[in-house]
């Protein structure tokens, strides 16, 4: 059996993304890669082809143009599902999320569906932020949890990995979130249907090259998301 697929949605991430490449194949784990491009202009798809060609534990899926990250993971949860991947983890394109942490992703999955990466649990931390994107963040974690009371310290987080036999059972289709809060929908449902999740701490490092694709329609979407989640309990 496969045994872990790492989801990393791209745009525009043609600095990061073979560096990301080559500290996952380094890595003495078996490990796949699938970016989902959307459409980069600056023809970071087009690069991560020219690195599949030669490496066959990387894939491409380009999509034409920016969809979402909420559907970049839909479509990534897919592929790893159809091609009998035992695990599928999401982690961001741009450095943020060290790659050396995957490991210990791997040996938490061994006896739990879903495992959350943290930044605001002990030995957790961030990076580089400026004071006003940490207390942001901060506070939407406190909010979603206050509201929905799930037991995470970081609901928004985006470092996560997924059993692909819980992935299998979920109604998917129920999670419409494009933004950040898609982590939270997802958390959340796995939560509320009973199965075994956990959180491990991670240090998040503020992206060196490109910019921040937080905007405020992603922050209004976690708002109302929050309270979907509230109104569905």
């Amino acid at each position: 059996m496969k045994t872990n697929l790492l989801l990393i949605p791209t745009y525009n991430e043609r600095e990061t993304a073979p560096v990301l490449v080559e500290k996952v194949l380094n890595l003495d784990i078996k490990t796949d890669l699938l970016f989902i491009d959307d459409g980069s202009p600056d023809g970071t798809g087009e690069l991560l082809d020219q690195i599949a060609a030669r490496e066959p534990r990387v894939q491409v899926i380009h999509r034409a143009e920016k969809s979402g990250l909420g559907s970049a993971y839909q479509e990534g949860f897919a592929r790893s599902l159809d091609e009998g991947y035992q695990n599928s983890i999401c982690m961001d394109a741009d450095l943020s999320h060290n790659p050396e942490d995957l490991p210990r992703f791997i040996e938490a999955m061994e006896q739990n569906d879903l495992v959350c990466g943290s930044r605001y649990m002990k030995d957790g931390g961030i990076i580089n932020w400026p004071l006003p994107r940490l207390l942001l963040s901060k506070a939407a974690a406190g909010y979603a949890r206050l509201l929905t009371r799930m037991p995470f310290t970081d609901p928004t987080g985006g470092f996560n990995a997924y059993r692909n036999e819980m992935l299998a059972k979920l109604p998917l289709k129920e999670v419409s979130s494009q933004g950040y809060s898609f982590q939270i929908e997802m958390k959340h449902l796995a939560w509320k249907q009973g199965y075994k999740v956990d959180e491990i701490p991670i240090l998040f490092t503020e992206r060196r090259k490109g910019k921040s694709k937080m905007s405020a329609g992603i922050i209004h979407e976690a708002l109302w998301i929050v309270w979907k989640l509230v109104l569905k309990r």
